[in-house]
């Protein structure tokens, strides 16, 4: 089992190549130990340090290079949603964050993927979830959390004029578009519209290209900045 060393951290072998390499940072000791155990069971995930706070977090994420980060929200000292587009920001190769927290609150999502997190999940998800989340992450891809996202999204009539009117999106991409936003991944979209997986690839990147997105979060936070999909916030 892989886990954190006696001092938080272990150092991984030059031969070893897995799919995640994993650094959680919670302020609660014993979520953050129990993480560290459960997600180090998985496979493919190698957990090679801890962090108590935001600070700490970017500082040992800087130092461990781990290729995604488990971001709790709320933390001391700095939050895990300014910890996030701190470590990210000029970064030549930065992390790839995945945010979790207790609270199921809408406006955390939003938060955290304008802060460039490419994950968001529940920590009362089964741990089989998160690390999926995790290895998704670490693969290049993003996650969002479906039933939160669900909630937030509120689609408007398709092909309104005022939608991304910049982007000249086919009514077909406007719709790969709104799947992506409530957190489908390729293969569900595909089964959604009866189209290929390959099909559905060729939409996204036209997608990315035409919104001069970065990466499919980026594309998820412009299709909410431009009113294609509506986030509704909770209290």
């Amino acid at each position: 089992m892989s886990g954190p060393g006696a001092n938080g951290d272990a150092a991984l072998p030059a031969e070893a190549d897995p799919a995640a390499t994993l650094l959680i940072a919670d302020d609660d000791e014993v979520t953050r130990s129990g993480l560290g155990m459960l997600l180090g069971a998985q496979p493919g995930i190698t957990v090679v340090g801890e962090a108590a706070d935001g600070v700490e977090a970017v500082d040992r994420a800087r130092s461990l290079r781990p290729n995604v980060v488990l971001m709790d929200v709320r933390m001391p000292r700095l939050n895990g949603i300014d910890a996030t587009r701190r470590l990210l920001a000029g970064a030549a190769d930065p992390p790839k964050v995945v945010v979790i927290t207790t609270f199921e609150n809408d406006g955390y999502v939003t938060a955290a993927l304008s802060a460039g997190a490419s994950g968001f999940v529940l920590k009362r998800l089964p741990v089989r979830r998160i690390a999926e989340a995790v290895r998704v992450v670490a693969a290049g891809e993003a996650v969002l959390f479906p039933a939160a996202l669900g909630r937030m999204v509120a689609a408007r009539p398709m092909g309104s004029a005022e939608a991304l009117p910049q982007a000249a999106l086919t009514c077909r991409e406007e719709e790969v578009l709104r799947l992506m936003a409530v957190g489908l991944s390729n293969p569900e979209i595909a089964e959604s519209l009866t189209v290929s997986v390959e099909t559905i690839k060729t939409h996204v990147g036209n997608v990315l290209t035409k919104l001069g997105a970065q990466n499919r979060t980026h594309a998820v936070v412009i299709a909410y900045e431009s009113g294609l999909v509506v986030p509704r916030f909770t209290e």
